[in-house]
């Protein structure tokens, strides 16, 4: 039973907008930055209400691009961040939950020793082996390719781990009707497996999408050609001009747009994504 307590109630939602506050702030003047011109954003202080340039600057970085490093518009460094984000989703749950499922329904000589290996990768993270990877995608010339962007970070260990430890939850009694009716393993999977891993598939597709979406290291590394920027690459490269000053209003509305397709997936996605998290029974 909750105690109602006047004092801790207020104290509770005072934290709450605080740490709201904090959050959003940046958020905010991000915003506002990218309203504004140049030289406005040059001068102290720095404005905190919206200006009029917005349309302008938007239209200008997605049409155009950032105009003094590159020539690359907005749009086509998103579109490359989308095809990168959604292929290492994709790629990630289809390969973890089959693995998985090979793990836990078929019987195969060093079964368990495969998914541990599968398991010590978790501390192999890509800035690790990330020079004899460069090198694999070097020698089969993926180099400035999506299929170089996507193909060396599908594999995922947690997403397995997961799906092995749901298929573990199944009962037994399921498998043994479905095997009674004559389904086929692929049969099981298909109709009974994939469409009760629904909301574990959603939650993994929200985290491996921000995750695909955020990469940074690995996009620099192997693309070279400006056509295959990713948008976060680009914030970063425009804001390390040498000799000149940033144009910071066209590099917020960089920003912005950069946050805009994680935060419509999270919110799109929100209630499958909790339930993916916090359900216990399927």
């Amino acid at each position: 039973m909750v105690e109602n307590r006047p004092f801790l109630t207020a104290f509770s939602h005072f934290v709450v907008l605080l740490g709201l506050v904090i959050v959003a702030f940046p958020v905010w003047m991000t915003f506002v930055a990218s309203t504004h011109d140049q030289q406005t954003m040059l001068q102290s202080p720095i404005p905190l209400l919206p200006g009029g340039q917005l349309v302008e600057n938007y239209t200008r970085v997605i049409t155009e691009g950032y105009g003094k490093v590159g020539s690359v518009p907005v749009w086509q460094t998103l579109t490359n961040s989308l095809i990168m984000a959604l292929g290492i989703a994709i790629g990630k749950i289809a390969i973890s939950i089959i693995a998985a499922f090979a793990i836990v329904y078929f019987r195969f000589p060093l079964r368990m020793t495969f998914f541990w290996a599968i398991f010590v990768t978790l501390m192999l993270p890509v800035e690790v082996r990330i020079v004899p990877t460069y090198g694999v995608v070097a020698n089969l010339g993926m180099l400035d390719s999506y299929s170089g962007l996507i193909i060396p970070l599908i594999a995922s260990a947690t997403a397995t781990f997961l799906f092995r430890q749901f298929f573990l939850s199944v009962p037994d009694e399921l498998t043994e009707a479905a095997r009674v009716d004559g389904a086929s393993p692929m049969r099981f999977f298909w109709d009974i497996l994939l469409p009760m891993s629904r909301t574990s598939i959603a939650a993994l597709f929200v985290i491996q999408f921000i995750y695909g979406w955020n990469q940074y290291l690995w996009p620099l590394l192997i693309t070279t050609k400006e056509s295959f920027y990713t948008v976060v690459m680009t914030v970063s490269r425009q804001a390390n001009v040498v000799d000149s000053v940033p144009s910071w209003n066209l590099l917020m509305a960089m920003a912005m747009l950069a946050m805009l397709p994680p935060v419509l997936v999270v919110v799109f996605m929100q209630r499958q994504f909790v339930r993916g998290l916090v359900e216990t029974e399927k």
